[in-house]
């Protein structure tokens, strides 16, 4: 046996080691129970994978985003091979990893039932405990259409050779280049149990999976598309523990408590009524006085700021989207046209920067006026699949904060500097205070303009996001077609990180539309363009509030700020004349003049999540004074009425939560 050299890397550490022909990546790394996998030349191998001389292994832990990855994808297999037990007519599509868990599509003659995934769950628990190896081979097409001549989807897959993804991303199951199945085989015998089509990596044995359970069924066209058959998916989780998976359990729960749908409904906030249609929402009288709290705020900060409001219309000739390009690169998210005026296409505006273009243009700009910030609640319409329309957060119809700023190429990077400082601070007072930046980077299959416009675009991108002294992700590829952009990433009460505010740099709309200012000297120039949603939708940005707080909206955004609660009917003239002095100084109160009981008005009171209960009696009236119980349960008895007015006004004002 000759000897290789290959330079082990751990962190910032790299150790050389000289090894034996035939050494594999679990040798190098025995010893190491969570290291499952490993990056070779930055590609990810199954610790099987037989290191060559010269190369550079790095150890992949199971904890990390990769091991996680491979840790599910192991999973989904087990799921499979159990369903196949199970039932033995089911017929294969794919299972990817996926956000915190895995799925698997299956062609099976009937929906599965809570009890078939109770019992495909505990055959995976039998199939992990018998410890089978995943053992990679490669396979040539006729190879793998012989193999897997019974499984039609994977015959499919084998055409593709990689191409091909669903419509959440997951990338299918087969690699580019060379093409590979995974055999499950018995540990003991060495026989074969299952196999699939895949590209791998794999956890060397089922044992490895330390923690998994199923998580529900639902139906999904094949590869997404509704002209594929309905298959059924089995979506499940895994994780490195059983006190991880348990932490993960238990945050659904609070996930779940806290969705902006149920919180909608029992807090009459919002309904999505069938008569309108999926992803259209209507806003009831209490959540309309939370939006207008919102945009009322958000419109005084933007005129602070010297942006300027403008108003466009929701429909358009479909020649101005033939200018902006957004027919080349975004039909599909499009409404489909309405056949006008002698057969002239319109379109419902899937965004609002086309037309502020046209402002711009309206007439002739000088640099005295610039930088121009325009800024709109504008209503958009994007067509979204039926399988990703969500509550308010993945809307077909939504209201956007949409700012587009023109300015002077010398103006660009304090412009940007500005303009993500406003971003971070107006996100802050709405009380998300925990971000990240994300940069996200051109698409080389999806763009427009010079290579050097996007080179010094997303230069200066870079430069501004790292002044802000947050962390930095990259995104490659995640660009839209028309320039980079920084996306602020902000994590809610409970952890769940949600894409927020965005800023986009522009050299290519200005180009398309022509746009022009008198410069100093005279001389005509091009415009920069800043595109910037600080919501990025009111109805999202609503529904991420709304389960940030867990309904408990801080007393300045809630919708009924104090609600009082006479103790019998003698007090409640009293509570009234309180409530008339509390509206004079701009608040929200309401009597609960019903014939419930004192218990139940507060129960009902907490319930609705109201921030000040205003209790009175007959100690109370002698005193000219109100008693506060709060949403924790806490009481506060005996408050001068102008005290305590002047408290919740002081709440409101300043924006904190009690």
């Amino acid at each position: 046996m000759s000897d290789v050299r290959v330079i082990i890397q751990r962190d910032s550490e790299r150790e050389e080691r000289t090894v034996t022909t035939g050494t594999t990546a679990a040798d190098l790394f025995a010893g190491e129970r969570s290291i499952v996998a490993a990056r070779v030349g930055g590609e990810l191998k199954d610790l099987a994978y037989e290191v060559k001389d010269g190369e550079t292994v790095e150890g992949v832990e199971i904890s990390s985003e990769d091991g996680l990855n491979i840790l599910r994808h192991s999973t989904a297999h087990v799921m499979a091979q159990a369903v196949q037990e199970l039932f033995p007519e089911a017929k294969l599509g794919i299972g990817p990893p996926v956000k915190d868990g895995f799925y698997y599509d299956f062609d099976v003659d009937r929906p599965f039932h809570p009890d078939d995934l109770k019992a495909i769950e505990k055959k995976m628990q039998e199939i992990q405990k018998r410890g089978q190896k995943f053992s990679r081979r490669v396979v040539t097409d006729e190879q793998a259409r012989e193999e897997l001549a019974n499984e039609p989807y994977k015959l499919e897959l084998i055409g593709l050779k990689g191409s091909a993804s669903t419509e959440d991303g997951a990338d299918v199951e087969v690699g580019a280049g060379e093409l590979t199945i995974y055999d499950n085989l018995d540990a003991k015998t060495g026989e074969l149990c299952w196999k699939d089509l895949c590209r791998g990596p794999h956890l060397p044995s089922t044992r490895l999976i330390p923690a998994f359970k199923l998580m529900r069924n639902a139906g999904a066209y094949w590869r997404g598309s509704e002209k594929n058959p309905m298959l059924q998916r089995i979506y499940g989780t895994a994780w490195p523990s059983k006190d991880e998976l348990k932490q993960y359990l238990d945050f659904l729960v609070e996930a779940e408590k806290r969705d902006h749908r149920k919180l909608g409904h029992e807090l009459d906030l919002f309904s999505i009524p069938e008569q309108i249609g999926s992803g259209l929402a209507v806003f009831h009288p209490r959540g309309g006085i939370v939006r207008r709290v919102m945009e009322d705020y958000s419109r005084r900060r933007h005129e602070e700021e010297g942006y300027e409001f403008v108003y466009t219309p929701h429909a358009t000739k479909g020649k101005l989207f033939e200018t902006s390009g957004h027919l080349d690169w975004y039909a599909d998210g499009m409404y489909p046209p309405m056949q006008l005026d002698e057969g002239v296409d319109y379109y419902l505006k899937p965004m609002n920067c086309p037309m502020h273009n046209l402002i711009f243009d309206a007439r002739g700009r000088s640099y005295r006026e610039l930088p121009l910030r325009l800024f709109e609640f504008g209503t958009v319409y994007r067509y979204e699949k039926s399988g990703v329309v969500h509550g308010l957060t993945r809307a077909r119809g939504f209201t956007q904060d949409d700012a587009h700023i023109y300015c002077t190429r010398e103006q660009m990077a304090d412009e940007l500097d500005k303009t993500l400082t406003f971003v971070l601070n107006l996100l802050r007072d709405y009380g998300l205070t925990d971000f990240y930046l994300e940069l996200s980077t051109k698409d080389p299959e999806k763009f427009v303009g010079s290579d050097d416009a996007w080179e010094e675009a997303t230069e200066t991108l870079r430069q501004v996001a790292e002044k802000q002294g947050l962390p930095l992700v990259p995104d490659p590829g995640g660009a839209a077609f028309y320039g980079p952009k920084i996306s602020v990433q902000a994590k809610d009460a409970i952890g769940r990180t949600w894409q927020m505010s965005t800023i986009q740099l522009d050299f290519n709309l200005p180009e398309r539309f022509d746009l022009e200012y008198t410069a100093a000297d005279g001389s005509k120039q091009r415009p920069v363009m800043i595109h910037r949603a600080l919501f990025g939708s009111i109805e999202r940005f609503f529904a991420v509030l709304l389960e940030h707080y867990a309904g408990a909206f801080p007393a300045w955004l809630a919708p009924v700020q104090a609600i009082g609660i006479p103790i019998g009917d003698a007090h409640v003239e009293y509570l009234e004349k309180f409530a008339a002095e509390a509206r004079k100084k701009g608040l929200r109160v309401e009597i609960d003049s019903s014939s419930d009981r004192m218990q139940k008005k507060i129960r009902n009171a907490q319930k609705q999540k109201v921030p000040f209960m205003v209790i009175a009696g007959d100690e109370d009236m002698a005193n000219n004074a109100v008693s506060f119980r709060y949403r924790d349960g806490s009481q506060e008895n005996g408050i001068p009425i102008d005290e305590a007015i002047a408290k919740i006004v002081k709440v409101v004002e300043d924006r904190v939560q009690v």
